[in-house]
This record gives C-alpha cells, structure tokens and sequence, in this order.
C-alpha cells in the first residue's frame, strides 16, 4: 500500500505539533514509519488519506465497540449539536446517562462525569484519599491511568521503596505517595502494605490490564486484593476505562464478581467523544463537592454532545441481550485462527484474550505481568504489524497495547485477517 499523502502531511505536523502527534503512540516510534492519517471511518474500516481501506483493531483505542460512525451515535449527536454544544448548566441528559450506567453497573449508586479516563482516574484517587485521610496509593507497573502526575512513577528497588518519577515534571514529592506493586503477585502486594501500614489510601489497577498487552488477572488475584483492602482499610479502586462496559455490561466487576470501591469509566461510555466518569457507592460520593470537602470541577463536564453519544451507545448495549457473546465469540475465533497460523509457521507466540480484548506477544513465557510482557521479540513485532498493515490490518503501533474487538467486523473480515496473519507470518 502507498501511504504518500500520509507522509507528507505528517510532514506538515511536525512543524506544528509536536513530535507530529497529540498522542505519543500514534508516532510509530514502537514500530518505526510514518503514522497513517485517517480521512474517515465507517463500522470495522478505516479510510486513510491515500485512498487505501484498514480492517480497524484498535477501535479508537476501545469506545467503537460496535463500529465506527454507528448511526444510532452519530444521529443522536447531530441532533443534540443543532440544540447547542455547551452550557456550562446542568441538562436532562446528564441524569439520564447516570441513571442507566448506575443500573448496568453493580455495586455503584452515584457516578460523576468528567472528560477523559485520566481525569476520572486523578479525581477517583483524590477522592479516596480525602475519603480515608490517607495519602500514599499503590499501583502496579505497566498499568496505565493516564498522564497524572502520581500515575508516572517506575518501581523503586524493595517492597517498601519510594517510587521514583519516569517522565521530568513529575516531583520526588509525588513520587513518594506512589507505590509500585507487580501485577499478579498478591504476596508483593501483602509486602507493600505491611511496609506501609495505616498509610494507603487506595489501590488502582486495571482488573484486566490493557497497556502491556492484554494481561488477565490470575485466579483468586483481584479477591485477594477485595480481601487485602478490606481488612486494612484500604479502597479498591478499579480503573475500567477500558473493560467498562466492553467485557460485560456491568463491566469487570461483573465479569470477575468483584466489588471494588471506586470504579472509573472512559472510552466506550462516551461513545467515541471525550468522556470519563467516576462511581462508588453513596457514603464516599458523599465527599465530592459540591456535598463534600474533596473538591472535583470541569467546564465541559457533561458535555451535551459527550452525554448524547454515551447515552446512545449505553442504550444499545443494555437492549442488545446478546451482544457481549457476540463479540466473546468473534475473538475466540480470531484468536483460535492467529495461534494456527503462526503455529504453522513455527513462530514462538503467547496470546491472551478476555471478552473482546486480545494481544499477541512473540514469546512462549506466559505473559502475566510487565516483565513477561516485556520478554517478547520487538522486532518480530514491527516486522508483523508492518506486514499487518501493508495487508490493509490496522493493529496497535506498540508490542504494548491490547487489541478491541468491534461488533462490526464481520467472520468475513476475521478470515481476511487470519489470512494476513498466515501470509506475514511466512516472513518472520
């Protein structure tokens, strides 16, 4: 495929925007190359600016869960849009799209919307902290939360060592309340704890991670953590920016039936606008303000546009009975169809997949945690998603980010795909 007018207009940003980007993934660095410029989308496919068509894996990174320009989304918004596109005051819709997610979602009586998974999952800590009184918080590597600052912390050297920053910009003084667990590992986790008594506010963790690949939580994993939390007093705080309401419509918790404390949404409840959201029961929401003294606000929070293509997108989700085993169904077989063509062709993989998230990573070590995710053949992985691409298969430009599976994308477009899979799979 010739991507010129993609080149040349990356060209053109990079005199403007830096690194060419507003998100640093979309550069290619992980892959090497020039990003490709999207004109347009439509249900599975993405239309670049050289004319050329991509089976779509990354969805926008998760919300298309049922395909791009879904027209029941698209319709709401433009009739929304023709009424105004900001207020700045409260709308109907707002308590409309809070009353059906509180329905769909276990374990939750209020949620407050925000405008991106990184500001829910910011004002979600904050919010546990002035709820307990607490201040330090412990994360896991490779999970992602967004660009906050307590979020960008490396592991220190010992259970009980300080966290120390990984992006400048980012204070000693913030990288002290943050502290580094290993997914997977409840003993590691027992440690920090222990090390830290009567200190945590909080625990943050992807139920499934995302950002390192698909990585499932073992058996017994997350009640663990439920059982850790509740006998120290600490909240369990679920960022399910991306399995809310992607792998079950009550999402991980219902899933895993796990009740964490706080729960973060992004993604797929904006329907592909901006949007984020918190939710816990009454007794901590009581704490945010304008009822509490834990202080959250945003201009654009519940934006009429945002609230409209969510509240299109949760709607049919919640009517659609048969949706989740629709696309439960469509990943088992793509992932069935990828593992028999690079068995074929002796090329060492693991895959992981839960509901309609999936990973391949090039190496036979299960993949658990951040360091096994790590172990995989990065340059077997950019001659793959290269081949991928020129194929017209759009996957994640990182070794390091899951797959989303769409409603859309027909066994049509999975053969297609596997198909693609078997022919680059002969040049690894």
């Amino acid at each position: 495929m010739i991507y010129k007018r993609s080149s040349a207009l990356f060209t053109e940003a990079e005199k403007v925007i830096p690194g060419g980007v507003n998100s640093p993934v979309r550069a290619f660095k992980g892959v090497g190359g020039t990003p490709i410029f999207v004109k347009q989308a439509k249900g599975a496919y993405l239309y670049d600016e050289d004319g050329n068509r991509l089976i779509d894996y990354i969805n926008s990174w998760g919300p298309m869960i049922l395909g791009h320009a879904h027209a029941p989304v698209v319709d709401a918004v433009v009739e929304k849009a023709k009424k105004g596109t900001s207020f700045g005051m409260p709308t109907e819709i707002e308590t409309q799209i809070a009353e059906l997610a509180v329905s769909m979602v276990p374990n939750i009586d209020k949620i407050r919307f925000v405008n991106s998974g990184t500001e829910a999952c910011m004002s979600a800590v904050r919010l546990a902290r002035g709820y307990t009184g607490k201040d330090k918080i412990i994360k896991f590597s490779g999970c992602y939360h967004g660009h906050s600052d307590s979020f960008l912390i490396q592991a220190g050297s010992g259970a009980s060592t300080f966290g120390t920053p990984n992006s400048p910009g980012v204070t000693q003084g913030t990288a002290k309340d943050t502290l580094l667990a290993k997914y997977n590992d409840l003993k590691n986790v027992e440690g920090l704890i222990e090390a830290n008594k009567d200190e945590i506010a909080c625990i943050i963790i992807e139920p499934v991670a995302g950002n390192m690949g698909c990585v499932p939580p073992k058996e017994g994993f997350l009640q663990g953590l439920r059982d850790l939390c509740s006998a120290n007093k600490i909240l369990l705080l679920f960022d399910e920016v991306m399995t809310g309401f992607r792998l079950a419509k009550g999402g991980a918790q219902e899933r895993f039936g796990i009740d964490a404390d706080i729960v973060c949404f992004g993604k797929v409840i904006g329907g592909g606008l901006p949007v984020g959201a918190f939710a816990a029961r009454d007794d901590i929401m009581q704490h945010l303000a304008p009822l509490g003294p834990v202080y959250q606000a945003g201009t654009l929070s519940g934006n009429p546009l945002a609230m409209a293509a969510g509240l299109a997108m949760l709607t049919e989700l919640n009517d659609d009975n048969d949706v989740f085993n629709r696309l439960e169904d469509k990943t088992k077989y793509l992932h069935e169809g990828i593992a028999n063509v690079l068995s074929e062709n002796d090329v060492t993989h693991t895959i992981n997949r839960v509901g309609s998230m999936i990973s391949v990573h090039f190496d036979d070590t299960p993949v658990v945690d951040f360091d096994t995710a790590a172990n995989g053949n990065n340059d077997t992985f950019k001659k793959f998603f290269h081949g991928l691409l020129n194929e017209g298969v759009y996957i994640a430009p990182s070794a390091f980010e899951t797959w989303f599976i769409t409603d859309a994308l027909t066994y049509e477009d999975l053969d297609f795909t596997i198909a693609a899979i078997g022919k680059v799979a002969k040049t690894l």
